[in-house]
């Protein structure tokens, strides 16, 4: 064997190597989820709500509901609507409309906020003519004029229960909780194959990730949204901090390291609208994943140094690099193929006992980690195993997204971009023809170019008789072609219904 081809397998096995390792994190969290099978916290009325005064003879928490919005113009008037409706007593709410928007959100915002106060609802609309500091400087700027001891939070998306709050705060008789975390439902999981494929990303996301964080005493993170803080730990921790664009990360670290002690409550589901068209998805894991590696950089150095248990440490820390995942899936696709041309000269033997079992050992834990999650949430779980295919080749399809973001988190902070929500939940709902589509040309190319270089490598592979790796060069080649072909598709079919809506209107 040539110097470059024993180069080449090198590189190519130390990559899948590395793939492994945090495969092996992924075994070891459902471990613990599945080893701590204690009964986790109980979600009901609670004593807080469910009478005037609480067993202690004091009153409930007063409780302040922030809502952070930007150019939400489809889905305010849903959100406001569903946060007045909150069954808590009157006298001890207060909701927050922290508007940043510039188009028209803020009339229909200031609409809803006086419909709600019609029916005695403590509302206030706020809004910012900058947006220093994003959602973390909206949220700061809230917090200076809150009353509540405790501190609710929805993202635009969300359409709480009105029975939430009632179900959320029975942790908060610990004084050491410092938030409650709700987990998230998906009101348009049935829309399409990308809706539900994001559905099932975030389930295990939440029960498995979250559950068995909590469960194994280690630390897990707000979510953003669909939770309750102790305003005590937002200020005790430093408060909102906008250097990351993931703020929420950032002060769960913060919080935790502080010495206070996060809840989640899977039974307590909050609904949301997940993104409909690709770029949108896109745009969404692209700054979660610059913001964790943001995250990282600011908190590990911390983290380190803390008094805390050695498997806190190491469980935070891949959980904070959990992102550098997609730049080794890259570099992965872009040597997986001269691999295989390498291996085709080396026998079938070597791809049998060194090749299979670590590409194995990094996409078995992925399936066992959704099935386990699926598990936990349905009866008819099993039906939900045919998605598991494209949830593992969306989330190659995405390394080429989130690698950028990876890379942009190592050099410059970022703007924060909003996901856009268009207010879609069945089928027959269009929002092609609305506003905030995000254009892409160069990175779905990019894709598309990747998918078009695996079929290069799975009909070599058929051809040259090497079946042992094909269904992961398939796995690969549908992943980069559906990420790519669905943002170029949509984008197309989106810009041609706004020409056909002008040409009628004229």
């Amino acid at each position: 064997m040539t110097l470059p081809a024993t180069v080449l397998l090198g590189l190519y096995f130390t990559i899948l190597v590395w793939l492994s390792v945090y495969g092996l994190h992924r075994c070891y969290l459902v471990y613990l989820y599945t080893k701590y099978r204690r009964p986790v916290p109980a979600a009901g009325d609670d004593e807080f709500v469910s009478s005037p005064r609480t067993a202690r003879g004091s009153d409930p928490p007063f409780v302040t509901v922030q809502l952070p919005i930007y150019n939400e113009m489809y889905v305010v008037d849903r959100l406001v609507d569903a946060v007045a409706r909150l069954d808590y007593p009157r006298d001890r709410l207060q909701i927050q409309v922290l508007d940043d928007s510039t188009d028209d959100t803020r009339c229909m915002a200031r609409r809803a906020v006086d419909r709600a106060a019609t029916l005695g609802v403590d509302i206030q609309y706020v809004h910012r003519s900058h947006r220093t500091g994003f959602k973390a400087g909206a949220l700061a700027e809230g917090l200076r004029h809150a009353r509540g001891e405790l501190i609710a939070i929805f993202d635009a998306d969300f359409v709480p229960a009105p029975d939430f709050l009632s179900r959320m705060l029975h942790p908060f008789h610990d004084p050491g909780v410092g938030m409650v975390q709700a987990r998230w439902g998906h009101i348009n999981r049935d829309y399409s194959l990308l809706t539900r494929v994001q559905a099932m990303f975030l389930d295990a996301h939440f029960v498995l990730e979250h559950g068995a964080r909590n469960r194994g005493g280690l630390f897990f993170n707000f979510n953003g949204t669909a939770g309750v803080w102790r305003r005590q730990a937002i200020e005790s921790a430093g408060g909102w901090q906008h250097d990351t664009l993931t703020e929420d990360l950032d002060l769960s670290y913060r919080a935790q390291l502080a010495g206070w002690r996060f809840v989640f409550l899977p039974d307590v589901v909050a609904p949301a609208e997940v993104p409909v068209e690709m770029n949108g998805f896109k745009t969404q894991q692209h700054r979660w994943a610059r913001g964790s590696i943001q995250t990282a950089l600011k908190i590990l150095p911390t983290l380190l140094r803390a008094r805390v248990p050695f498997r806190v440490k190491l469980e935070g820390f891949f959980h904070l690099t959990a992102n550098l995942n997609h730049p080794l899936i890259l570099a992965l696709s872009l040597v997986m193929v001269p691999a295989l041309f390498v291996r085709a000269t080396v026998g079938s033997t070597s791809v049998l006992l060194i090749d299979v079992p670590l590409f194995c050992a990094a996409t078995l834990s992925v399936v066992n980690f959704y099935a386990v999650s699926q598990r936990a949430l349905r009866a008819d779980w099993l039906a939900h195993m045919r998605y598991i295919p494209a949830v593992m080749a969306v989330g190659i399809g995405l390394s080429v997204n989130n690698t950028r973001a990876v890379l942009g988190a190592l050099t410059d902070h970022g703007t924060f971009r909003r996901t856009a929500k268009y207010g879609v939940i069945g089928r027959g709902d269009e929002w092609q023809s609305k506003r905030y589509r995000r254009s892409a040309l160069g990175q779905p190319i990019v894709e598309v170019g990747f998918g078009l270089y695996f079929t290069v490598g799975v009909v070599y592979a058929v051809s040259a008789g090497l079946f042992a790796p094909l269904p992961f060069l398939v796995l690969f080649q549908v992943g980069f072609l559906y990420t790519g072909f669905q943002s170029l598709v949509q984008q197309l079919a989106s810009s041609d219904l706004v020409l056909r809506t002008q040409g009628a209107g004229e």
